[in-house]
């Protein structure tokens, strides 16, 4: 699973910076995964649909959710994919959130909101425009299972493609802003708690620090 090639390939197709990413999968072996790519950067709008005419009001550009059909069998092979996807696009850490089914009892309805974003499905905005575009035709069969039995999600910031560029300090990081894999650190078993928060850190400051 090469989801750092994946990543490269939308970037260079959007001509978009990156704000961030985020990998969502239930605990069910060969389920679909959702890929989620957060953009920075504002769509003009006009009311005449010339160049000449200027700008009324100017929208974010959505964020991308792309469904993942690929074979996988234990979590632990998503972990470490995300974690060299990660490692290459140059960032300074990889999060892993192991979250419940936000359908029992005392769930808050931002748990709700929560699972929802992060299969890619989001409603409007305030004004009407879309938070998501997204190609993922089984999102809701996804949520459906997530809500009852739980997900996984990752997330990362890369420097490569995204904002962070200017105010990264690291020194692990080529020119570009990547690193070369394969990544060198091992992935934590997940637990059995119904909650638990793995940050995984590969940045180094300049100064030589390794970031706890």
């Amino acid at each position: 699973m090469d989801f750092a090639e994946c990543i490269a390939d939308q970037i260079a197709a959007a001509g978009q910076p990156l704000i961030g990413v985020t990998l969502a999968a239930v605990p069910c072996p060969d389920t679909p995964l959702i890929l989620t790519l957060h953009w920075h950067g504002f769509v003009e709008e006009r009311i005449a649909a010339v160049e000449a005419a200027k700008p009324v009001r100017f929208s974010s550009v959505p964020s991308s959710a792309l469904q993942l059909n690929m074979r996988w069998d234990e979590l632990m092979s998503l972990d470490l994919a995300a974690m060299e996807a990660g490692w290459e696009l140059g960032a300074w850490d990889v999060a892993r959130s192991e979250r419940p089914g936000c359908d029992r009892l005392g769930a808050s309805s931002r748990e709700t909101i929560e699972c929802r974003q992060a299969f890619g499905a989001l409603p409007m905005g305030a004004l009407g425009e879309p938070l998501v575009v997204h190609e993922a035709p089984d999102a809701d069969e996804l949520i459906d299972v997530a809500s009852r039995s739980g997900y996984v999600l990752w997330s990362f910031r890369p420097v490569h493609g995204g904002i962070w560029a200017e105010v990264s300090d690291d020194s692990t990081l080529q020119s570009d802003g990547t690193r070369r894999p394969p990544c060198p650190h091992r992935p934590v078993p997940p637990g059995n708690r119904a909650r638990r928060h793995t940050v995984y850190r590969f940045g180094v400051a300049s100064g030589g620090i390794v970031a706890d």
